[in-house]
C-alpha cells in the first residue's frame, strides 16, 4: 500500500510539473518571439493596457493628467487648437479627433496599413494656412488589405500578399471632420523590413515637411545598402536611411538638392540614419535634432543640412572605433555631406547586456508653464521604463550642457543618467508635444493614452520660478 502511495505521489508531481511547464510556455510565448520590444517590434501584438499606476515625475511640484485613454497603439498626435487633438493609431490606420477630452464617434480617416512590427500609421503633422485650409500630413505603410503582412499561419500566403504597397507620405485636407483629397508626396520602400521604418513627420520653421526614415533593416542583405547608408560602392539612394525634406506640395525645396540633384537624393536633408523615432526643432535657433536607435549605442544628434549620422559604417562616437577615419571611410557626396559625432550617446551595460533606453520622441518646451528652469529645455522619450529625459543646452544651443558623470557625453551605466531623468513609467513613449496651453503632452503606445504634465499648484510654481 505504501509503495502504491509513493508511485501515485510521484505521478501526481510529474503531472503537476508538466502542467506548470505548459502554462509557463504559453504565457511566455509573446516574449519569446524574434525581435525586440525596445524597438517596438512587438507593438502589433500588444493591446492597450489599463493605465494603472500613474507615471512618476521626479519634480514634486509637477504631476500628470490623463487627457485621453482607450486608444489602440497610438503613435503620434498633433494639435488643431486648444483642447483639439488629432491622434493616430498604428495598427488600425485610423486618425481620431479628441475635442475637449472626448473622442469623436467616428475616425476622420481609416486607411489600410501593413502593421507587422514597426509598420503601420506612424507619423502626423498639421499645417494651417491663412486662407482657412488645414493640411494634415500622414506617413504610413500602405497595403491593399489591413494587416496583410501578418501571416496567420507560418508558411502560408498572407491575405492579399505580404509585401506592402509602400511607405508613403500623403497630404490631406481637413473638411467637416473628414480627411479628404489625398495627395501622394513620397513613395518609399518597405522591404525587407518590417522594422526600421521611421515615420515621424514635422513641419519645420521654414514651413517645409520633414520626415525621418530608417534603413528598413537591410542588415541581412548587405548588397541592398545604398550610398545613403555610406556604402561606398552601393546602389543609388532610394529614400531610405535619412531625413527627407519636401515642400508642402511634395517638391524639392528651392529646386536644388543638398546632396545631389538626382531623385530622390535631392530630397535628403540628412543621411546615414539607421533607425529613428524622433526629430524635433529647437524653437530658439530653429536647429533640427534627432534621436537614433543604434543597438550598440543610442544617440542624440544635432542635424545640420547635409548631416551624415554615419550608419552603416559607424554608430556612436567615431573616436571609439579603431582605425576609423570619418573623412575617408564615409560617403560625403563630393563634400556636400558632413559627418559629426553624436551630442550624446547611451552605451549602458549591465552584466554584459546592453540596457540602452531606445530613445524615441524629442521636443523642446518653449514655455515656462512647468517652471522657468525647464523653459526651452530638450525632452527625450524612450521605450525602456517609459523614461522621459530632460537636458539643458549650452549658450549657443549646439551642445548639451552636461557635467559630472556625463561630461564625456556618454552614459555608460543606467545610473549615470539619474540627473537627467525627468520622469518614468509612461510605457513606450511615441510622441512628445507642447500644447497651445504651454504644457507638455506625452503619448504612450502600450498605455493607449495621452498624458499632460502640469503643476500641482500654479501659485506655488510661480513663486518658486520667481525666486
Amino acid at each position: 500500500m505504501r509503495q502504491h502511495r509513493i508511485e501515485y505521489y510521484q505521478l501526481f508531481v510529474a503531472n503537476l510539473f508538466f502542467i506548470v511547464l505548459l502554462l509557463t510556455i504559453v504565457l511566455a510565448l509573446p516574449f519569446l518571439r524574434s525581435g525586440s520590444i525596445r524597438y517596438l517590434n512587438d507593438a502589433s501584438a500588444q493591446k492597450a493596457k489599463d493605465i494603472g499606476q500613474e507615471p512618476i515625475i521626479n519634480d514634486s511640484n509637477l504631476k500628470t493628467e490623463v487627457i485621453a485613454s482607450g486608444l489602440e497603439l497610438p503613435t503620434g498626435m498633433a494639435f488643431l487648437g486648444p483642447n483639439d487633438i488629432l491622434v493616430i493609431e498604428k495598427d488600425k490606420g485610423t486618425v481620431q479627433r479628441i475635442l475637449d477630452g472626448k473622442m469623436l464617434p467616428e475616425p476622420l480617416l481609416d486607411v489600410n496599413v501593413a502593421n507587422k512590427s514597426e509598420r503601420g500609421l506612424l507619423g502626423i503633422a498639421v499645417s494651417k494656412h491663412e486662407d482657412g485650409t488645414t493640411y494634415v500630413f500622414l506617413y504610413y505603410t500602405e497595403s491593399q488589405v489591413e494587416g496583410n503582412d501578418v501571416c496567420p499561419i507560418k508558411g502560408e500566403s498572407c491575405t492579399g500578399g505580404d509585401v506592402p504597397l509602400g511607405n508613403r507620405l500623403y497630404r490631406y485636407e481637413l473638411v467637416d471632420n473628414k480627411l479628404i483629397n489625398p495627395k501622394l508626396l513620397l513613395d518609399l520602400p518597405t522591404t525587407p523590413g518590417p522594422s526600421h521604418n521611421g515615420g515621424v513627420v514635422k513641419i519645420g520653421p521654414d514651413n517645409n515637411v520633414y520626415l525621418v526614415v530608417g534603413d528598413m533593416n537591410y542588415i541581412k542583405n548587405q548588397s541592398a545598402y545604398t550610398i545613403a547608408q555610406n556604402a561606398v560602392d552601393g546602389r543609388p539612394a532610394d529614400g531610405r536611411g535619412g531625413i527627407l525634406r519636401v515642400t508642402q506640395n511634395g517638391e524639392v525645396v528651392g529646386g536644388i538638392g543638398i546632396l545631389g540633384d538626382e531623385d530622390p537624393l535631392n530630397k535628403y536633408y540628412a543621411y546615414g540614419i539607421r533607425n529613428s523615432f524622433g526629430i524635433g526643432f529647437d524653437p530658439v535657433t530653429g536647429n533640427l535634432w534627432e534621436t537614433e536607435n543604434g543597438g550598440g549605442a543610442d544617440e542624440i544628434n544635432l542635424v545640420e543640412p547635409g548631416f551624415n549620422s554615419g550608419w552603416k559604417q559607424i554608430i556612436g562616437m567615431s573616436s571609439l572605433k579603431e582605425k576609423f577615419d570619418p573623412d575617408k571611410d564615409l560617403v560625403d557626396f563630393g563634400g556636400r555631406g558632413k559627418y559629426s559625432d553624436p551630442k550624446f550617446q547611451w552605451t549602458s551595460v549591465v552584466e554584459s547586456k546592453r540596457v540602452n533606453p531606445a530613445p524615441t520622441a524629442i521636443t523642446f518646451l518653449n514655455s515656462d508653464k512647468l517652471g522657468k528652469q525647464y523653459e526651452n529645455d530638450m525632452f527625450v522619450g524612450s521605450v525602456k521604463g517609459g523614461t522621459l529625459f530632460n537636458f539643458d543646452l549650452n549658450d549657443d544651443r549646439t551642445e548639451l550642457d552636461l557635467d559630472n558623470l556625463l561630461a564625456d557625453k556618454m552614459a555608460n551605466t543606467a545610473n549615470e543618467t539619474e540627473d537627467v531623468t525627468f520622469a518614468h513609467g509612461f510605457g513606450t513613449i511615441t510622441d512628445l508635444e507642447v500644447g497651445p496651453d504651454g504644457y507638455l503632452y506625452v503619448v504612450s503606445l502600450d498605455h493607449g493614452a495621452i498624458y499632460r504634465i502640469v503643476p500641482i499648484d500654479e501659485n506655488i510654481l510661480f513663486a518658486l520660478s520667481f525666486s
